[in-house]
């Protein structure tokens, strides 16, 4: 048994509905695209209507959409090259298996090379040479119909029943934080592996992976943090903290501040002095409940002004001084996070710039870093724990 059990693959586990799902949209979309020839060629035609392939097509389309094989590009590219490779060889090589060992290996190399890989295109390739003298007598018409109107009819349906069913299709990859278009790595990047990592192993691995590469690696991701549960330890800031920091002057514009947040996709901008010296940090909130926001862009309301004036004993222009909070908390590189997470926990807070003994801006901590690294913390301790000593 455990020989025939090495046979079958180790697929996930997949619910019934899904199954029903995947079944119901390969009959819906071959029983459209069979009607919509049958009328647009009408009754006693001796054009084929349906090609065998598209059976195969259906499959990947509705029953794995998200794999790269089953993408657009993959259906119609794949389907077009090796339609025009199958006719090519087939009017070239008169030995019908020559011609079809000859189609089937360039189609294959042709579409990876032009990453529209699709299983079902050799079949298409097979079709061209093999199928008959009625598929030979339409001679490069082949390649416009059947195959190009059977593909762009199927994709159609694909993308209509997949999207209804709430699938998304065309696929895009597990989606990720956004970047904040600064050197440093997103947070979860900063433990575990890299990205380079991951390409590394794949280009070792050289095998084709019927797997979006994003998928991969949002997957494995999402995984190993979950195992940073079983871990715990001691680390501190300066591990964790992001060190190409956006900042701005305590002179520039309101509007300056929204344009940074929106262009880096932050919510905190520390507030520095031409030494780099923190002075104070200015949030979303700070933008969102301190000036008043117009047609012509923020403005200090006549409560505020009133209330900077007799502050500061001067008028207020407008600045980034006008809304920042003053003074700020800040930490230390050596902070333990522990410590870091008891001031989080007890102020609110969701950032920490980390300033030098001498008040110098050194990088910022959010509660993201701090989540990620505590877990890691915590795995790299059981592990510790779990070895014999």
């Amino acid at each position: 048994m455990s020989v025939f059990a090495s046979f079958l693959p180790s697929s996930p586990p997949v619910s019934f509905r899904e199954r029903l799902r995947s079944a119901f949209g390969a009959l819906i979309g071959i029983l459209l695209t069979g009607l919509v020839c049958r009328f647009a060629l009408g009754p006693g035609t001796a054009l084929p209507i349906l090609i065998a392939p598209m059976g195969a097509s259906a499959v990947l389309l509705f029953a794995v959409p998200a794999s790269p094989l089953a993408q657009p590009w993959s259906l119609i590219g794949g389907n077009l090259v090796s339609s025009l490779v199958g006719v090519t060889v087939g009017l070239l090589v008169p030995d019908p298996f020559l011609a079809a060992a000859l189609a089937i290996g360039i189609a294959i190399g042709l579409m990876m090379g032009l990453r529209c890989l699709h299983p079902p295109s050799g079949a298409v390739a097979l079709t061209a040479v093999l199928g008959g003298p009625g598929i030979h007598a339409l001679g490069y018409g082949f390649v416009i119909w059947p195959v190009m109107a059977n593909s762009v009819l199927m994709l159609i349906a694909a993308i209509l029943y997949n999207r209804m069913a709430g699938r998304t299709y065309p696929h895009r990859p597990l989606a990720v934080a956004a970047g904040h278009q600064t050197r440093d790595r997103p947070a979860a990047a900063r433990v575990g592996f890299t990205s380079e990592d991951l390409d590394a192993v794949l280009a070792e691995y050289d095998q084709l992976l019927d797997v979006d590469r994003g998928d991969l690696e949002a997957i494995l991701r999402q995984a190993e943090i979950r195992s940073y549960r079983r871990r715990s330890g001691q680390m501190t800031c300066a591990s964790i903290m992001s060190r190409d920091v956006v900042a701005i002057a305590p002179d520039a514009p309101i509007a300056e501040a929204l344009e940074l947040l929106r262009s880096h996709h932050i919510k905190t901008l520390p507030v520095t002095s031409e030494d780099a010296r923190v002075v104070g940090i200015v949030t979303q909130t700070d933008l969102l409940d301190k000036p008043t926001w117009g047609p012509r862009g923020p403005r200090l309301g006549v409560g505020l002004r009133l209330q900077l004036t007799l502050n500061r004993m001067r008028a207020p222009n407008g600045s980034i001084e006008d809304i920042m909070t003053s003074p700020v908390r800040t930490v230390s590189p050596d902070t333990l996070l522990a410590d870091i997470v008891r001031l989080m926990a007890a102020t609110g807070l969701h950032h920490l710039p980390v300033v030098e003994a001498d008040g110098r801006l050194a990088g910022i901590v959010s509660q993201s870093d701090l989540i990620v690294a505590l877990l890691a913390e915590s795995d790299r301790r059981a592990e510790e724990a779990a070895q014999p000593r």
